[in-house]
């Protein structure tokens, strides 16, 4: 995740949740896992095209997954 993303980007669309909001979740809240996200969250309980790239069926794919976030944290 070498990419820059404000704190105010929106990652799931569906619940209106942010990048801060996430990374809140997953220091604060010790989300661990997809459902730790949805439950402090609610990212990823609606479409899910936020979760990873297989999941992401629309046209025009996403910047940044949910998934993608939780591996950096967890490799740390």
């Amino acid at each position: 995740m070498a990419r820059k993303f404000s704190h105010t980007f929106e990652v799931c669309t569906c619940r209106h949740v942010t990048l801060a909001e996430i990374v809140y979740a997953i220091k604060e809240k010790n989300a661990k896992t997809l459902e730790d996200l949805a439950d402090i969250t609610d990212a990823g309980t609606c479409c899910k095209s936020c979760i990873n790239p297989e999941c992401d069926l629309g046209v025009e794919k996403r910047e940044l997954y949910l998934e993608e976030i939780l591996n950096k944290f967890n490799k740390e």
